[in-house]
């Protein structure tokens, strides 16, 4: 007896439902269009509030732009009274308390690394000069690996100046709660180029 064949049946989808099921390219096209918008935006966004967020609440923090880097043997020209980057000695200044001026060059080497660079005018009253030694001392005694420096500045405008990468915050007292944020904040700061570098075994016999 011969077996009889099985049919098979298609299912066949209506047209109508077929359309509806794909999506049609400019729904594509827009929605792409849309979030590169979103992205430009985005981007624009942050670079606008970029020297905000790293600012944060200190009033008086001065934002500068990139002034590069790079080592050199030659004496720099620096625009400002007080660099906060741009090309320097090859040498580091080891950090810590100096009672006579440095050499810029091996200064900015230290910001580089991530210090916080404090100057004072050299008639800064005597009991001014001792605050700001004493905070330092109490940064060797908080942090495992400080970085800051302290030493006076003949010629500055200000009687106090900290400065790190990029930024720069000037004072009129030692006692100012703006001075203690800022090295907290940027040491091994937002825009250290090489974070993680030290600030020891450079050159230069700090206090002890």
């Amino acid at each position: 007896m011969a077996k009889k064949k099985r049919r098979t049946f298609k299912r066949n989808i209506p047209r109508e439902q077929q359309n509806k099921a794909r999506i049609p390219l400019w729904v594509w096209v827009t929605g792409g269009a849309v979030i590169a918008v979103l992205l430009v935006i985005g981007l624009f966004y942050l670079g606008q509030q970029g020297p905000a967020l790293a600012t944060g609440s200190i009033e008086g923090v001065e934002v500068l732009p990139d002034p590069g880097r790079g080592h050199t043997e030659e004496d720099v020209h620096y625009e400002d009274e007080v660099p906060a980057g741009g090309a320097h000695s090859a040498a580091w200044q080891n950090c810590g308390i100096y009672p006579e001026p440095i050499e810029e060059e091996h200064a900015v080497h230290s910001l580089e690394h991530g210090a916080v660079w404090i100057t004072y005018r050299p008639d800064l009253p005597s009991d001014q000069v001792d605050t700001l030694r004493e905070l330092v001392r109490n940064e060797f005694r908080r942090v495992r690996e400080p970085l800051i420096l302290l030493t006076p500045k003949p010629e500055l405008e200000t009687p106090i100046v900290a400065s790190a990468w990029r930024v720069r915050l000037e004072l009129d007292d030692a006692s100012d709660e703006r001075l203690v944020e800022f090295v907290r904040r940027y040491q091994r700061g937002p825009f250290t180029p090489e974070p993680g570098a030290a600030c020891t075994g450079g050159i230069g016999q700090p206090l002890s």
